[in-house]
């Protein structure tokens, strides 16, 4: 009798501190447990096999599937339930770029992803449980709950003009330090934000005049945006304006 109350007292602390997340899942059914930190290892190990200086070689990345099917296949049935804000952010940015590369592989060699009509408000993913287009991921996901201007420095659409994909996952322990990092490195790039002296223009992307409102939410006009995350200012008086959106693939294999 004691060995069979010490057993059932073990399976009882082993369930309180797994995090399992159902154990009635149907058989063959990957569930990846919420604050599961397996799933943003397998991500960093993915995007650090592939990236190459915020770009892919999707040639190389087309006879090696697996990897990134099987991430995708945890998207589908990742569990969010209770998850806290910082999880949900981290997941659904991870969730957002990874599903940018699968529908690049599904219609490779590709010049450009608009190309593929409906990628980005058509073509529908399992995410988390629910159906969803790239579009939806990034309004409804990630814009709607957390206004947060950053994000579109760190979602990526496969174009040259798009900012550097991040070699690691998003984590939730670190997605604020993370977007931080990212937000800077873009907005200090010279590729990024063109400074003209001879002209005193300043040529940005088209981002900034695509989501201006969501800029606007955070400083009173897109310089003091830009110039809260750069060492050396915009220079006063300098005209804004926006170079034409580059939207080849972001492809190192060609």
């Amino acid at each position: 009798m004691k060995a069979i109350l010490y057993i059932y007292a073990s399976l009882c602390l082993l369930l309180a501190i797994s995090p399992v997340t159902s154990l009635f899942a149907a058989p063959g059914t990957a569930v990846v447990a919420a604050r599961d930190v397996s799933f943003y290892t397998a991500v960093t190990r993915f995007l650090q096999e592939h990236v190459q200086e915020g770009q892919l070689n999707y040639k190389a990345l087309q006879k090696d599937q697996g990897q990134l099917q099987r991430l995708v296949q945890q998207l589908a049935v990742y569990n969010l339930e209770n998850a806290p804000a910082s999880e949900r952010k981290a997941f659904y940015l991870n969730a957002y770029n990874l599903l940018v590369l699968h529908q690049v592989l599904a219609h490779y060699p590709l010049k450009s992803v608009k190309d593929v009509p409906g990628f980005f408000d058509e073509r529908q993913f399992r995410v988390a449980g629910e159906m969803l287009t790239l579009n939806q991921l990034e309004k409804q996901k990630l814009m709607a709950p957390y206004r947060d201007a950053r994000v579109h420095f760190a979602l990526v659409c496969a174009a040259r003009s798009c900012p550097p994909l991040l070699n690691e996952a998003y984590a939730p322990g670190k997605v604020e330090e993370q977007l931080e990092a990212q937000t800077k490195r873009a907005l200090q790039d010279d590729g990024f934000i063109k400074v003209q002296p001879k002209g005193k223009k300043v040529l940005v992307s088209e981002l900034f005049k695509w989501y201006r409102e969501d800029f606007l939410r955070h400083a009173p006009s897109v310089p003091a945006y830009i110039n809260r995350y750069r060492s050396h200012p915009l220079p006063a008086g300098y005209t804004l304006g926006y170079y034409p959106y580059n939207w080849a693939l972001n492809d190192t294999g060609r």
